[in-house]
């Protein structure tokens, strides 16, 4: 069974000058650059009310696009996001092997590329998915891309595994048809006063090291996802239902 995984970005991005390399253009550039003219169309204030962000971040944003060249891109969008999911990832000591693997089956979701491979290469940005940027007819980003990433998915994969947050998933999982890729969700909680919650940090920590064991096993079938026991995760068959994998931190 051919699988994907979508998970979502970092807000934090950096420039790297060291591999892994990028060795494509993202899928959707066209598309995204009519987002940079929208951007770039909002002043200073209405940036900052769209980003929901600090004053020393909205000046460093807004400095961003009014250079945004996405034809410049130089860093693979793996090691361009800066977070705690990316770190557990580690895809900076990934083997060959291991990076032809995420390559062909992790995908990540993002507001402005729409969906990018761990080697296309990417020009930091901040846009999230859920911000309310008008472009193309739509009055958000989710009607800007509609159907496009699930169908992207559908031409490529029987089986979506999903461990993207809610914001982002949001952009696929609607879209699911039954003629189409599933999704198999899987959520990462710990036990608190005997209830499982999923801690924010934690869920980041554990999104990423559950994308990196299943590039280090080479994962291909979804029976295979059942076995993840990093981080003294284990799953829980009577909280796992058939769309959704539940792995609980004891």
């Amino acid at each position: 069974m051919r699988l994907r995984i979508i998970t979502s970005p970092a807000k934090k991005m950096r420039v790297v000058d060291a591999p892994p390399w990028p060795v494509r253009g993202p899928a959707f550039l066209p598309r995204s650059q009519r987002l940079v003219e929208e951007l770039k169309a909002l002043t200073r204030d209405e940036a900052q009310a769209l980003w929901r962000c600090s004053d020393r971040l909205a000046d460093l944003n807004y400095e961003r696009v009014r250079a945004l060249d996405l034809a410049r891109g130089e860093t693979a969008a793996v090691i361009a996001y800066e977070g705690i999911q990316y770190t557990h990832m580690a895809p900076e000591v990934m083997s060959e092997e291991e990076l032809v693997w995420l390559d062909d089956h992790l995908r990540i979701l993002s507001g402005l590329y729409g969906m990018l491979r761990p080697l296309d290469a990417v020009v930091p940005y901040r846009l999230e998915m859920q911000a309310r940027l008008a472009a193309g007819g739509a009055r958000d980003l989710y009607g800007f891309w509609g159907e496009t990433l699930y169908e992207t998915l559908a031409r490529e994969c029987d089986l979506i595994v999903n461990v993207a947050s809610v914001e982002y998933a949001r952009a696929v999982t609607p879209f699911a048809r039954e003629d189409g890729p599933q999704v198999l969700t899987c959520l990462f909680c710990v036990l608190r006063d005997g209830r499982p919650r999923q801690p924010a940090t934690e869920a980041k920590a554990a999104r990423g090291t559950f994308i990196r064991w299943c590039a280090e096993r080479g994962i291909e079938e979804p029976d295979e996802l059942r076995d993840f026991c990093e981080r003294g995760y284990a799953l829980d068959e009577s909280q796992s239902v058939d769309d959704t994998l539940v792995f609980v931190r004891r």
